[in-house]
């Protein structure tokens, strides 16, 4: 009987879905007899640390939470923040009659889906329950035709899962051993680094180089009207029939690649535009093609990241958390997919809002059908469309913000893909002339009109590249044909520089992972939002940049751990993770041959990746086994030039010439939001100028001691600098006077009589009348009033000099603020944040400036800036914080309980006790007299 027809006979069933929002809208779509209830994620995991680890498990084990001397038998264990929703699942399945299992259809809802079974551990039937959008239609659909487990994904993903554990937990100690504490290496983490690393690298490497052409506006000598225009500018192609280099032909390093090119300097530019002054010109050629372009496939994961971050600026989090929303509200399909398929009901929507919207010649005959072009992609998916069997358009939703803006672009993109192709012209035309020195000029002209704009009416996809032509730019050319005579109106020499090769965005580094198929699209967003919380990457309005300690890490994994920082073993890995998908291989047999090198399935390529001759390679223990061979410090220095040299200390980046000990040895801290290309030997010579950061700001004329200020761990302070002869222990030590620049200040401009100022605090105020001194005094948290254990805090830091001791005591005579004081206005606005729907602000905060809604506090990054942050960014670092859930608090261990002792026993104890403190203080006052004469014989 199947699980619709039983629901009329007034059965109970249970539905699980992942997150609380999907169960509210899944709900009003079944009605009675169903409970929803939400699993709020994943239930249980491998444990995150030995304490967590059952206390069966020994050894390897209770650190890895994986048995890898019996077939990688995973430990799984409920988290802890789940417990109590595990209790809630189990009593409500204890009162139904059947479950359904609805976590979402790719291989980590499967995953979760199994998980709940095994948890469970159900006694009435169990039903899959899958649909790709949340409608009433397809929510009824997955009721009426449910199905089995499917075991293949659900190992599939236990392969990943512990794959990833065993390379995180196996090469992230080396780095804290080697580089830092706290560092993580992952599968696809540590090469999504390496990019972005080289790419700086290759920017590092980069030397401009500069190269001319020649500009000629050209006229027909006709009146021009739009459709003909009466002048072209065209660019200088050859001379005496050698190409003319152009950007193209330089390399990544700046320098001309391309043989055989004339590579025009300065001079020789100028000297040939002025031979071109009067020469007479004509048209050589005039070449014209159809143009056609196709539309673009709906979108997938990966696509939607790049083109919302084109577009919108969306970063790729902050993309999949609004389309999350969008997808639990019922607005589109599910947001996880590698495929470009749509199905009938979809297409057929398409279809209809393209004739009701721009008429049927924007139709084809037939519908358009997009093949995958994703390796091993998972195309039971749909791609990612509006909902329903008909598209609600945009204003029809009733959506606004981000929520608006994101359903919008993937409506259009659906809707455009199934519409004509656009059609026009394309044109070329080339020029030519003699020099009045005999040389021969020939310049070329490209235009482009578009006679049926096809799905252009509807969608054009972005760029990168912020100069780059999208496909419906017109550019159009007058009418002329061979041998036409044209005029010289103006002929330029235009001089430019070759660039370095641009810095990654969210959205390039995302296309880049996926051409070389490392990683999938479902964890791209992760697998960024964890590079940047690392700061192995920082941003830069949306470029990515590396952080000198990147440098390290990637520097020590390429040296030590080449294979596992290989594009091309991570893409292999890839493959063999999804041949076992397949039932192709067998995933404890490849395990071992990766953590072991040893039983590795037949012919997989994975383990003897970048060997490049088929020799034997160790497994992923024996790599991690040898660190006597990594030199720490070698590993985290770079030359600068000069002799001087980068490093990555324990305490951030610093700049070195000669070693420690020796004359003439310098150093000087890097600040962490340098990018790794600005640090050049002229910056480096710069920071060593000043010493550790040290400024000089004179002399205090009352105690002789030099004044001076400096950036420290915890922000800029001024402080002395005493006699080499000043006692430093002791009774007699003496401390130098510190103190910390209020915010007012900077480095730069602090004077001696500010420093003076400030080492003058705590300044004493007077007494009140009960004889308590009052002090004023700059805190961690601004200038304050302490009068015993009582504080007030002050206004404006110029009153801790000048506030008296009467405006003192009639703040002190005020009721003491209990609450927070009044809330300072916000340094800048940012709009409704796209999950919370709240408004987002930046203000200040005690650790720096931070965005908020109000329920989520995120602080600002290496980077990011008052000034810079745009609302995008904002809601991204509000997204991140989300994920991360709330910070978890140390758990306190419960006292041990005691057994009463007895009568006879506590009276021994007793007398024991006193009997030792007797003895203790005989001792103690033994040696205070023997410590004392001591000091006393001690010369001064």
């Amino acid at each position: 009987m199947s699980p619709t027809s039983e629901t009329a006979h007034g059965g109970r069933r249970l539905v699980i879905v992942e997150s609380p929002a999907k169960a509210k809208t899944i709900k009003g779509y079944l009605g009675p007899g169903y409970v929803v209830e939400a699993s709020v994620g994943h239930i249980r995991d491998l444990p995150s640390g030995a304490a967590e680890v059952p206390e069966k498990y020994t050894g390897e084990v209770r650190r890895l939470g994986v048995d890898v001397d019996h077939d990688f038998q995973p430990i799984y264990v409920v988290n802890a923040d789940k417990k109590a929703q595990v209790r809630k699942l189990k009593e409500l399945l204890a009162e139904s009659d059947e479950l359904f299992l609805a976590t979402d259809e790719d291989r980590e809802g499967e995953a979760i889906a199994w998980h709940l079974q095994e948890v469970l551990k159900p006694k009435v039937p169990v039903h899959r329950m899958v649909f790709h959008e949340i409608t009433k239609d397809a929510i009824q659909e997955a009721v009426r035709n449910p199905r089995e487990l499917n075991k293949r994904m659900v190992d599939a993903q236990e392969t990943r899962r512990i794959l990833d554990r065993l390379y995180g937990y196996e090469v992230s100690p080396v780095l804290w051993k080697k580089v830092m504490r706290g560092l993580s290496a992952g599968r696809v983490q540590s090469v999504a680094t390496r990019l972005v690393v080289e790419r700086e690298r290759e920017r590092i490497a980069f030397r401009s180089a500069e190269y001319w052409d020649l500009t000629g506006t050209f006229s027909t000598g006709r009146a021009g009207d739009p459709s003909d225009p009466s002048s072209l500018v065209a660019r200088l192609a050859t001379v005496d029939g050698k190409r003319v280099a152009q950007g193209r032909d330089f390399g990544a390093d700046g320098q001309l690649k391309t043989q055989n090119v004339l590579h025009l300097d300065e001079a020789n530019a100028r000297a040939l535009a002025a031979a071109l002054a009067d020469t007479r010109f004509a048209v050589r050629s005039v070449e014209s093609k159809p143009y056609r372009r196709s539309p673009y496939a709906p979108f997938r994961t990966t696509t939607l990241q790049q083109e919302a971050s084109r577009k919108l600026g969306f970063g790729a989090k902050a993309t999949m958390q609004v389309a999350q929303k969008l997808y639990e509200n019922g607005f589109i399909t599910y947001m996880r997919t590698d495929s470009t398929v749509l199905s009938d009901t979809a297409v057929a929507a398409a279809r209809a809002q393209v004739t009701q919207l721009y008429g049927a010649d924007y139709l084809p005959d037939q519908p358009r059908v997009y093949a995958g072009k994703v390796k091993n992609a998972q195309e039971a998916h749909e791609a990612i469309r509006p909902s329903g069997d008909r598209f609600r358009t945009p204003a029809e939703t009733g959506l606004t913000g981000d929520q608006f803006k994101l359903y919008e672009l993937i409506w259009k993109r659906t809707v455009a893909s199934q519409m004509k192709d656009a059609t026009g012209n394309s044109v070329t035309v080339k020029i030519g002339g003699t020099a009045a020195d005999g040389r021969d000029a020939e310049f070329s002209a490209s235009g482009k009109t578009i006679t049926f704009h096809g799905f252009m009416k509807a969608y054009v996809e972005g760029a990168d590249d912020p100069n780059a032509e999208l496909d419906d730019r017109e550019r159009r050319l007058p009418q002329v044909a061979e041998g036409d005579a044209l005029a010289a109106e103006e002929i330029t020499a235009d001089g430019h520089a070759t660039k370095p090769p641009a810095r990654y965005t969210e959205a390039s580094l995302v296309k880049e992972l996926e051409e070389r198929e490392i990683g999938r699209p479902s964890t791209y967003a992760s697998i960024i939002g964890t590079i940047l919380d690392r700061g192995y990457v920082f941003k830069k309005g949306t470029a990515l940049v590396p952080s000198f300690l990147s440098f390290a890490v990637v520097n020590l994994l390429e040296k030590h751990f080449g294979r596992l920082v290989d594009y091309d073993f991570t893409a292999r890995m890839e493959d063999d993770l999804d041949r076992i998908a397949r039932g192709e291989a067998q995933a404890v047999p490849w395990l071992k041959r990766f953590y072991f090198g040893e039983g590795g399935p037949e012919g997989s390529g994975a383990a003897d990746a970048g060997n490049g001759d088929g020799d034997h390679l160790g497994g992923l223990k024996e790599l991690v086994t040898d660190l006597g061979a990594i030199d720490a410090r070698e590993i985290s220095s770079f030359p600068v030039g000069n002799d001087i040299v980068l490093r990555v200390g324990r305490y951030g980046p610093y700049v070195e010439r000669g070693e420690k000990d020796q004359e003439g040895h310098q150093r000087a801290d890097v600040p962490d939001d340098l990018a790794p290309d600005e640090l050049t030997v002229a910056h480096a010579e710069e920071l060593l100028a000043k010493p550790s950061g040290d400024f000089e700001l004179g002399v205090d004329p009352v105690s002789g001691n030099q004044i001076v200020a400096k950036d420290g761990r915890y922000g800029p302070y001024v402080t002395e600098i005493l006699p080499e002869d000043t006692p430093k222990t002791g009774k007699n030590a003496v401390k130098p006077r510190t103190a910390s620049l209020f915010k007012s200040m900077s480095l730069d401009t602090v004077t001696l009589e500010d420093a003076l100022r400030l080492m003058s605090l705590p300044r004493v105020v007077g007494t009140d009348a009960e004889g308590v001194e009052i002090t004023a005094q700059n805190g961690r948290y601004g200038p304050y009033l302490k009068k015993g254990t009582d504080s007030r805090s002050l206004t404006d830091e110029e009153q801790l000099f000048t506030i008296t001791l009467e405006e003192a005591l009639a703040i002190y005579a005020q009721p003491k603020q209990r609450g927070r004081a009044a809330a300072k206005p916000p340094l800048k606005e940012l709009g409704t944040d796209p999950v919370s729907e709240r408004p987002v602000v930046v203000k200040d905060g005690r650790f720096g400036p931070y965005v908020t809604d109000g329920e989520t506090n995120a602080t600002l990054r290496t980077g990011d800036s008052v000034e810079t942050i745009t609302p995008e960014r904002g809601y991204e670092l509000l997204a991140e914080k989300r994920a991360k859930g709330p910070a978890k608090k140390a758990a306190k261990k419960a006292p041990a309980k005691k057994a009463p002792a007895k009568k006879t026993a506590a009276k021994k104890t007793t007398a024991a006790k006193k009997t030792t403190t007797a003895a203790a203080k005989k001792t103690a006052a033994k040696k205070t007299t023997t410590a004392k004469k001591a000091a006393a014989a001690k010369p001064e």
